[in-house]
Order: C-alpha cells, then structure tokens, then sequence
C-alpha cells in the first residue's frame, strides 16, 4: 500500500498548524510560512533538513521508529 501522500498531507499540514511560539522559538512578522518552517521541525526533530524534506516527500525508505515519533 501506497502511504507518501498521506504521509506528505500529515506532515505538512501539522507543521502548519504549530506556531513557532508554541514550541518557544521567535516568530514575528514577515513570516512567509503560516507554521513552523522545514528547517525549525528537523532542528526540533533532531534530523537534518534534508532529512525531513524527503519524509515530506512521503520518501520513508529506512525510516526509524524514532523519526515519526520525533517529528510528530
């Protein structure tokens, strides 16, 4: 069974649902992204941006436990 595009929709619509305020980093005005960006949830997650942009990707090949729960 084929998951990406659900992993994809999951990913990115939580990401925009947090608000940098809510996990304690500066927000602001002139934000060009609703949420938290790429680079904000890999650094919280512990993984790298590319990392996370390719399991945005919906690209889970070799995947931890650890990862989805550290994003999540």
């Amino acid at each position: 069974m084929d998951n990406r595009s659900e992993v994809r929709d999951f990913l990115t619509t939580s990401r925009a649902r947090v608000t940098p305020e809510q996990v304690e980093l500066p927000g602001g005005p002139g934000r060009r992204v609703p949420g938290l960006r790429r680079a904000e949830v890999a650094m919280l997650a512990g993984v790298s941006v590319e990392y996370y942009s390719r399991l945005e990707r919906g690209d889970l090949k070799g995947v931890s436990d650890a990862v989805p729960e550290a994003v999540g």
